[in-house]
């Protein structure tokens, strides 16, 4: 996809991490080149800021990003158990230190690149 045809809180993959975008902006061609956009990026699983600069026609890659819910089954060493509402298959999903889970509590979670993240908890 094209750097001009994105937006403020979409999604892009660089570098094997899936980023989210924070805010955007373009500049005009000028006398010695073409229009440039410059895009601030948070990773989604480690919340790390950077910046990416090209020019509006570059290609840029789009994560395919899953969400769902699941039913935390158990919590094994540094990993929550959890059976998805839609599919019941099981997911290993790594803690997370923002939320207080328990067995039996509902989660939703977020997959991308082979990653997975817990976004929220009920």
């Amino acid at each position: 996809m094209e750097i001009r045809t994105l937006k403020v809180g979409r999604y892009v993959a660089l570098e094997n991490s899936a980023y989210k975008i924070l805010s955007m902006s373009k500049s005009k061609p000028g006398k010695h080149g073409s229009a440039k956009a410059r895009l601030e990026l948070e990773d989604i699983f480690t919340g790390q800021k950077r910046s990416h600069v090209g020019t509006v026609t570059d290609s840029i890659n789009i994560p395919m990003i899953e969400k769902g819910s699941a039913i935390i089954t158990h919590m094994q060493g540094g990993e929550v158990h959890a059976m998805d509402n839609k599919t019941y298959a099981t997911l290993i999903l790594p803690p997370s230190s923002e939320f207080s889970l328990e067995p039996g509590g509902e989660i939703q979670w977020m997959e991308a690149m082979g990653r997975y993240k817990i976004t929220r908890n009920h």
